[in-house]
């Protein structure tokens, strides 16, 4: 059989499968701290964690922001990709500087698996903004070169779709109130899970 398509891998992740998947962002960090790469064995893995995928990982210490770095695209096994965002989260994000062994024992692992994205047709901003659903949709929005994307968790700090829209605007580089016919809107889900490494507990 094939690989799975995306739009279905998040719901096919199992509870193991999240677990291998913290376990190896985890591990991906720690080698990073040690100036090394982990190399997946996919072998090992199952068929979800092979199959192509997209994520985001995102750290924080003591409950602040400490990186970010995801896919929206599908480039590799979902495995591989986590392994590759959580090191990048960790020590290339360039809002920080490299994560310490401090750090670390003090570290909040989320991931957040995508789905495939699928296209807003909308006329207006109007249209856009009763289309989304909010604490449900990550959003994908493009005009030209710019491009940005707010995952569904953003939600929780930006729970106004009208501001939700126009902070995602901001952070392509867009002015508050544009809109063009050129605009393309896309939007996502995630299946999300997290690992607190003080706490030494996945969930």
């Amino acid at each position: 059989m094939g690989p799975m398509h995306l739009k279905n891998l998040a719901e096919t992740l199992s509870s193991g499968d999240q677990q291998d998947l913290l376990r190896l962002a985890t591990d991906s960090i720690e080698r990073g701290l040690k100036g090394t790469q982990l190399e997946v064995d996919l072998a090992a893995c199952s068929r979800a964690l092979r199959g192509p995928g997209a994520s985001f990982v995102t750290i924080n210490v003591r409950d602040q922001l400490r990186g970010c770095i995801g896919s929206l695209e599908i480039k590799r096994a979902l495995a591989v990709d986590v392994v590759k965002n959580a090191r990048a989260a960790a020590f290339d994000d360039p809002r920080f500087g490299a994560l310490t062994q401090v750090e670390f024992e003090n570290l909040h692992i989320h991931i957040s698996v995508l789905s495939s994205p699928e296209i807003i047709d909308c006329a207006s901003e109007d249209e856009l903004l009763r289309q989304l659903r909010p604490g449900i949709d990550g959003v994908i929005l493009e005009d030209g070169t710019s491009r940005a994307t707010y995952l569904p968790s953003v939600w929780e700090v930006l729970p106004d779709p009208h501001n939700f829209l126009q902070q995602l605007k901001c952070k392509a580089g867009l002015s508050l109130d544009h809109w063009s016919e050129t605009m393309k809107v896309q939007r996502y889900t995630t299946e999300c899970m997290s690992y607190r490494v003080s706490s030494k507990k996945c969930r």
